[in-house]
């Protein structure tokens, strides 16, 4: 497919008219041609995002509101566009498709519902007659940067809350998956939202940074969201901070489950080959980490690998397939190379192991320690370590022992010891009994350390895209002392 710049909407060629190409994972033939935006096409479209700031902004809540329901429509009527072109660019399996697609509608429903809840405060002044308040507003262009693994969940989520609160947004699409991201503004554009309320540009890998840079650095920029890697992020950050502007990041993982000696054994495994397995383990909240009590490792091993095994791998354009393709050959050999780490330490491959291309079966390693690569860096891959714990005060200090702190579970049928880890569990969002990767528009959903500052989502997501404001009403006389 073709995926130009989508800028105020139009479908635009780039200056110079430069492309890029995005080649599929598994075939290796061309999935998409987009166009290669330079800095100029950068500076075009957050002009037009700024043109339309001012309309967007004072229009009613329940206009925004009645556009934003029509663009969750509007992706859930091109559902096959998007799955097919998750499959070409990301190798992903129709199903990881379908769901993207139905948790992306809902990112936009969620935001309608949002558009009423963008409030103030009455706060009692010390000064007679003087009413005070605060209010929310927006801000003006939001920038946001959105990842391949989930593209169309987390390009929705980088567009959705921005324009429920009156912003005007620009969508830097990755580089891995463009066209996907295209289909984004081409949706929007379906759906009757005015020119330059929503932009979309692709660019080079090679000008990535440049891109990224002249964005930011525009005066008309005044929010940025990030979701990508931790490496990324701190980029992004260190650039945000350069220009005095606010960001939210959401960042990478290495979730941890731990599995209680009470936990239900038939649930604790389907919910971790789900955690780990489900997109090739290419998600931000994947079950890195299974953190099992020594007392029930054993015979829950034995069941997971049996699960493992089961997983039917290969193209995600066969149908049946439940793990898909990885984004590239250069990440099944990174996995590769935590896997040989691991092994020439001493680690144990259960099941799993090997792959053919970018299709990795799905693979446990038991017996990991902190000596290994794995133990400390996401492995993106459908890989997971199993690391044995004593009690739950080791549990506990194993799950902490990262860098990171997105997302982490917990199994017992005793919630309340079940309760009392997952509050010592350093983590932005920590599930009972659930699988770790558990994501609602409603949520506020991000993490804490390495894993990015900030929530997307509901009313916390608000305070994020827009600025709190203090004013003033004097009813009365006001005695001055000069």
């Amino acid at each position: 497919m073709d995926a130009p710049l989508f800028i105020g909407n139009q479908d635009l060629a780039a200056a110079g008219g430069a492309v890029f190409e995005r080649r599929d994972p598994v075939s290796g033939a061309i999935a998409t041609r987009a166009a290669a935006a330079c800095a100029a096409d950068a500076a075009a479209a957050v002009d037009a995002a700024s043109a339309a700031f001012g309309a967007w902004s004072q229009m009613g809540p329940n206009a925004r509101r009645a556009l934003l329901l029509k663009g969750a429509d509007s992706i859930e009527q091109r559902s096959p566009d998007f799955i097919a072109s998750m499959m070409t660019e990301t190798g992903a399996t129709a199903a990881w498709g379908a769901f993207n697609v139905r948790l992306g509608a809902a990112m936009l429903r969620e935001a309608a519902a949002m558009t009423t809840q963008v409030t103030g405060e009455v706060i009692p002044s010390d000064q007679a007659g003087c009413l005070a308040f605060s209010v929310r507003e927006p801000v003006g262009v939001v920038l946001g940067i959105a990842p391949w693994n989930a593209p169309v969940i987390l390009g929705a989520r980088a567009i959705a809350l921005p324009l429920a609160c009156g912003n005007t947004v620009v969508l830097k699409a990755s580089e891995l998956c463009p066209g996907t991201h295209y289909l984004l503004g081409a949706a929007m554009r379906d759906a009757g939202f005015p020119a330059g309320v929503v932009n979309v540009i692709s660019n080079a890998s090679s000008d990535a940074a440049l891109i990224v840079e002249s964005l930011i650095a525009n005066p008309k920029v005044r929010r940025i969201s990030f979701t990508g890697s931790t490496r990324v992020g701190r980029i992004v950050a260190q650039i945000a901070a350069k220009h005095l502007k606010p960001v939210l990041l959401e960042l990478g993982g290495k979730a941890p489950m731990i599995v209680l000696d009470d936990a239900n054994l038939e649930e604790a495994v389907r919910a971790a080959a789900f955690g780990a397995f489900m997109n090739q383990g290419q998600i931000c909240m994947s079950t890195e980490r299974l953190i099992v009590h020594e007392k029930l490792a054993d015979a829950f091993l034995r069941r997971l690998a049996e699960k493992a095994a089961s997983l039917r791998c290969g193209n995600p354009r066969t149908d049946g397939t439940e793990v898909g393709s990885l984004i590239g050959r250069e990440a099944a050999e990174r996995v590769d190379e935590l896997l040989q780490d691991a092994v020439s330490k001493g680690a144990r491959v259960v099941t799993g192991g090997s792959r053919e291309a970018t299709v990795m079966r799905p693979t446990i390693l038991d017996g990991v320690r902190s000596d290994m690569k794995i133990y400390h860096e996401e492995s993106f891959g459908p890989v997971v370590s199993v690391i044995r714990a004593t009690s739950d005060e080791e549990a506990i200090r194993i799950a902490n022992d990262t860098q990171y702190g997105l997302a982490a579970s917990v199994f017992s049928q005793n919630l309340a010891r079940a309760l009392a880890i997952a509050r010592r569990v350093q983590s932005g969002m920590c599930h009972i009994n659930g699988a770790t990767v558990h994501d609602e528009a409603q949520m506020p959903f991000g993490g804490s350390k390495d894993s990015g500052y900030g929530r997307f989502g509901g009313r916390a997501g608000i305070d994020e895209f827009t600025e709190l404001r203090w004013i003033t009403i004097n009813t009365l006389s006001v005695h001055y002392p000069i």
